[in-house]
């Protein structure tokens, strides 16, 4: 994926985004009966712009894509005329100024839906919740895992795929307390595992939880056995076909093919000899791997991809698939259950029960954009999903100068029975600026420090 690619995926997601929150206070206003000056894509110069409808509302794409806006008429903003004080948003009742705010990340948790809807009834490919051995002095082997158990449910909750398995444990790796486990054992036998997840380290979260719990997905042994040779590169020069299998490396026993790419990624630019059978045939050849730079590390590579076991493989995978009306509950669900997860984060980050470096900025956003649109369309709408919910929770926030700080000076004024002073505005505007700037700041820290640290 290029860096161009994924400013693309990156411009386009936020696009989108955009356009539907700010449509959701468009379409609101425009019900209740508030005039709509701009809807504008973007900050800054105007690149392209009409003016369209009745109103004449101007349509505008701005130069900065970072955000957009809906400009309603407002006697605040600038003079109005007699004839349309009662088309004015500041005339508006605290209900309706309510409903016309709130509609913006309540149309980005109804897109959100509207994307998980379909994918789940078109069905998303997904490894099976079967364990690898677990990692040593941890959690998951504190609780008896063994490796090739398949887990079938967490806390009462039946899961199908080991994404339900790690969305299930990061919700409830934050309670900090035992986890029940039901388990089926490689020889059909069912059985429970209790996780204590009492210390778990909740500032390691950004990292992979599964992995600090100790499970990890099983993979079966894949025999050293030649599938395929890259045209053109070492293996195919040094005489190696597809069906070889390699004996030894070195003189030293090869039994996997990951111990085989262990010795040639140790090996680069240095000849490596190889002991090879080719049918009843026990032959050797020596060859050098290709020196390439990979995660800023130097390894070796010959070009050659392991024979697989397709039945094996499939026997691995499943497909997480549901009939229209579960799948609409099921869209309802993640929805709502992302959006509690995210707040939950969120204030145990006030709390410090939680570590900062779990705020993204654009430039990761960014950087998942690209990785979920070289993964297909599957995955890059549910990236879209994610991004809008986060967006909806994110403008609820009671914040100055966000959705969430209007609806906060709205609540006050449904029970003050006044509008909050200008005065209170301004103050609130100011500390609204001071703490979404420094949550910038936290963002692009965290952006560049995973830059730096890869």
């Amino acid at each position: 994926m290029t860096l161009l690619h994924t400013v693309a995926a990156f411009v386009l997601a936020l696009g989108i985004l955009v356009i539907v929150h700010e449509y959701g206070h468009y379409l609101v206003a425009r019900i209740c009966g508030v005039k709509v000056l701009r809807f504008s894509i973007g900050f800054g110069l105007p690149l392209w712009k009409k003016r369209l409808g009745r109103d004449q509302t101007e349509w505008v794409v701005a130069a900065v894509p970072l955000g957009g806006y809906v400009k309603m008429l407002d006697e605040r903003e600038g003079e109005v005329a007699p004839q349309e004080l009662g088309r004015a948003f500041n005339r508006q009742s605290v209900w309706r100024r309510y409903a016309v705010v709130v509609a913006g990340p309540v149309a980005n948790f109804l897109f959100a839906i509207l994307l998980y809807w379909p994918l789940f009834m078109h069905g998303v490919q997904e490894a099976r919740p079967i364990v690898a051995a677990p990692l040593a002095h941890t959690p998951a082997a504190s609780a008896g895992f063994e490796r090739g158990e398949t887990i079938r449910a967490i806390d009462g909750v039946s899961v199908g795929s080991w994404q339900e398995v790690r969305w299930r444990l990061l919700q409830l790796a934050l309670e900090h307390r035992q986890v029940k486990v039901e388990v089926l054992s490689r020889e059909h036998h069912l059985d429970w595992r209790t996780l204590d997840l009492s210390r778990f380290d909740a500032e390691q979260l950004e990292g992979d939880t599964l992995a600090l719990i100790g499970l990890r997905l099983y993979q079966p042994e894949i025999k050293p056995v030649i599938g395929q040779v890259v045209a053109g590169s070492v293996a195919e020069r040094a005489g190696l076909q597809a069906g070889d299998r390699i004996l030894a490396a070195d003189g030293k026993p090869v039994s996997t093919w990951n111990e085989l790419v262990q010795v040639v990624r140790s090996h680069p630019g240095v000849e490596l000899r190889l002991t090879f059978q080719r049918g009843k045939e026990r032959r050797e050849l020596a060859l050098v791997p290709e020196t390439v730079q990979q995660d800023g590390s130097t390894v070796g590579r010959i070009g050659a991809a392991a024979q697989i076991d397709q039945q094996a493989m499939d026997e691995l995978v499943t497909v997480v698939r549901y009939g229209a009306a579960r799948a609409l509950v099921k869209a309802v669900q993640k929805t709502w259950d992302m959006s509690a997860f995210s707040l939950n984060m969120l204030g145990r980050m006030l709390v410090g029960q939680v570590s900062w470096k779990n705020i993204s900025g654009p430039v990761t956003i960014a950087d998942y954009a690209g990785q979920s649109a070289q993964l297909g369309l599957v995955s890059y709408l549910n990236f879209l999903a994610l991004i809008s919910i986060s967006l909806g929770v994110l403008n609820l926030l009671p914040i100055p100068l966000l959705d969430g700080g209007h609806l906060m000076y709205y609540t006050i004024e449904f029970f003050k029975g006044s509008p909050v002073s200008d005065r209170m505005m301004e103050i609130g505007q100011k500390l609204g600026l001071t703490l979404l700037l420094v949550l910038m700041a936290f963002a692009f820290y965290n952006d560049i420090n995973r830059l730096i640290s890869g």
